[in-house]
């Protein structure tokens, strides 16, 4: 109806292209304008100048021969006071801007390896990115942003990567056990040292009081019954020490002690042996 009366209706971000019989007239901004088609006027279209945004999938190789397909996001906005070229020199923008997205790409992912094309994909982006703004701003257009927002590897290469890193992780993993492991066994052998250590030490000083106590019992005895001989004290001494271990054999309901056949008299035979190994040692001193 507005058309009809030559009223047309521009909206917010998008400018209409005037024509006058055919030919390129003007650019409407938003707003109500006059366009009296019966004096040839007319309205070729109306351009968005709001950002677009175009997703590219891009299959190439790395330099390591892995093919993979590269997403990149281009976002851009035609500009108001190039409309007139943004209209008329292009008839497919997203395809052209597709065609110089797959150039740049092709001819950069090639020169990388497949992780150096992971850590660089800031770099891949503002090469692209630099190309386009380029090659579009004399189409009237602008490139506002670039963004690789995805590198997707081969299935089979995507698995084999995943089992390298757990290889290694578990590599890892073993080392820091068998590390774990080697520290608890020094820790465990140096413990049992240190106690073994501190048992001998407890032995040779419970030896050493048995064998103060025996003397200072031979000294009192011997000095307390007159005409007895240190013989006699240490015969005593040995028959009273065996029934003492009897008893407690005889007290214990679970003792393991196994007997063989004995007397009170075998007390004389161990200490006839004890008294000769002392004079042999005598002996063997002087």
């Amino acid at each position: 109806m507005g058309q009809a009366l030559g009223c047309v209706q521009v909206d917010q971000s998008t400018v209409a292209v005037k024509e006058h019989f055919g030919k390129f007239d003007d650019v409407l901004d938003p707003g109500c304008h006059c366009l009296p088609w019966c004096f040839g006027y007319q309205l070729a279209g109306q351009l968005s100048l709001r950002v677009q945004q175009l997703d590219v999938r891009c299959e190439t190789k790395t330099k390591d021969n892995v093919f993979v397909t590269v997403v990149a996001s281009v976002q851009y906005r035609a500009l108001a006071e190039k409309a007139s070229d943004a209209f008329y020199k292009l008839s497919n923008t997203k395809g052209q801007i597709q065609s110089y997205v797959f150039d740049v790409i092709r001819a950069s992912v090639p020169k990388l390896l497949l992780d150096s094309t992971f850590e660089q994909k800031n770099d891949i982006a503002r090469a692209v990115e630099e190309e386009l703004e380029k090659a579009m701003s004399a189409y009237g257009f602008e490139i506002v942003q670039t963004l690789i927002v995805d590198i997707e590897p081969d299935v089979h290469v995507k698995r084999a990567m995943n089992e390298i890193n757990a290889a290694a992780r578990l590599r890892l993993a073993a080392n820091e056990k068998a590390e774990a492991e080697k520290i608890l066994q020094i820790k465990r052998a140096e413990g049992e040292a240190e106690s073994k250590y501190l048992s001998g030490l407890g032995i040779a000083r419970q030896r050493q009081a048995i064998v103060d106590g025996l003397r200072d019992s031979v000294l009192a005895f011997s000095e307390n019954v007159p005409g007895t001989t240190a013989k006699d004290v240490m015969d005593m001494v040995l028959v009273t020490q065996y029934f003492d271990t009897m008893k407690e054999i005889g007290a214990s309901s679970k003792s393991s002690a196994v007997f063989v056949p004995h007397g009170p008299g075998a007390v004389k035979d161990i200490a006839s042996q004890i008294r000769e190994g002392l004079l042999q040692a005598d002996s063997v001193k002087q």
